[in-house]
């Protein structure tokens, strides 16, 4: 008897697609706990993700680059491969093309397993301000305007110590390399305090591609299927430390942008710097006198005047750097993008929830209130 030809058998879905299908539906039904039980939750945050988290943060640790972004430059690269496979080897039958489809899909799924096990559940775990004993309500315009002048106060303090350039910038007086030691001597004396932030070693990464990537907006993006903290390097200076510490504190599990927001400013103030302690009082102070504008216009210039002359100067200059990508097709896209994700992960504010981090501000600095 003649034996089959082996170029004409019928192709078969491998067993690791097979498993990763398994660990899919795995992975659907620890999504589903998650927005069950926000207790569950913050244990397998803590006690489950961590290990993943460290883990992707480790290996990524070895590639001085990006990885995302050599991703993002091998996409079509990797699609002409994937194609010209498909036509070669699964194209003798309808069934060899289904199962070819299958072999795919399932590599997509991992990329879904990755976010379930190593990062969703931060989404659905206790809020920040229960952890830190905050009590977080719905700020007044006076609560605005005492939490910008505290913030101010540190300004104050802090800009004699800080070198700004004749056109207004501030200069980091260091590398990037420096500067993310300098963060996670930060988080390792935070952590002492708050037990829920983890502690370990990573660097950020920053992007190759910052200056095209200005124009969606995003100044630094957490990469959860390669466990980096990456940065855009082409924003000015004073944004790059506040920037890292928010993603690094994404790669420690604080998934929600409010509390990774509130966590890198806890984060740059542990730090004995005074740049880091600049970037994060300058940036919440944003994020709050903007708040104020919008409550109280009054309130708000009186704030923003009595600013030293020098961090005024930095916001001009930040306002001239960003009317280059301000307004362009590639924001709107982004930012609809980002909204719909956040949304999906439990956020009805979607891309405002960054701005939320205000009453957390608000929240932490009451004490102090007159």
């Amino acid at each position: 008897m003649a034996s089959q030809n082996t170029s004409t058998a019928s192709k078969k879905l491998p067993l690791i697609s097979i498993v990763i299908y398994i660990l899919t539906l795995i992975s659907a039904i620890l999504y589903f706990a998650f927005t069950q039980s926000p207790t569950f939750a913050d244990w397998f945050n803590s006690n489950i993700s961590n290990i993943g988290r460290r883990l992707m943060a480790w290996i990524s640790c070895w590639f001085p680059f990006s990885g995302a972004e050599l991703l993002f430059f091998l996409i079509i690269p990797i699609i002409v491969l994937l194609s010209v496979i498909g036509w070669k080897h699964f194209c003798n039958s309808n069934r060899d093309a289904l199962t070819y489809v299958g072999i795919l899909l399932s590599g997509l799924c991992v990329v879904g397993i990755l976010f379930v096990w190593n990062f969703a559940a931060g989404y659905y775990a206790s809020t920040l301000d229960k952890k830190l004993g905050l009590e977080r309500e719905k700020s007044s315009a006076n609560d605005l305007y005492q939490t910008a002048e505290l913030l101010a106060d540190e300004l104050r303090e802090l800009s004699p110590a800080i070198t700004f350039l004749p056109s207004g910038e501030s200069v980091m007086p260091y590398s990037i390399d420096e500067m993310n030691a300098k963060l996670l001597d930060a988080y390792d004396s935070l952590s002492e305090k708050y037990s829920f932030i983890d502690n370990f070693y990573s660097r950020v990464k920053p992007i190759m591609l910052s200056e095209p990537l200005s124009y969606t907006h995003i100044t630094g993006i957490y990469t959860f299927f390669t466990g980096e903290a990456n940065i855009n390097v082409n924003f000015p200076d004073y944004t790059v430390p506040y920037t890292a510490a928010h993603e690094l504190a994404h790669q420690r599990g604080i998934a929600r942008e409010d509390e990774a927001n509130f966590v890198a400013f806890l984060v740059c103030m542990e730090s004995e710097d005074p740049y880091i302690r600049y970037s994060a009082c300058l940036s919440v102070y944003e994020y709050v006198i903007s708040a104020l504008r919008s409550a109280d216009k009054s309130l708000y210039s009186q704030s923003y005047s009595a600013l030293p002359y020098d961090v005024r100067a930095e916001e001009s200059a930040y306002s001239r750097f960003f009317e280059k990508y301000r307004k362009n097709v590639v924001a709107n896209v982004s930012n609809s993008i980002n909204h719909s994700y956040l949304q999906s992960q439990g956020a009805p504010a979607g891309s405002k929830s960054y701005n939320m981090v205000v009453d957390l501000a608000v929240a932490y600095y009451r004490p102090q209130f007159d």
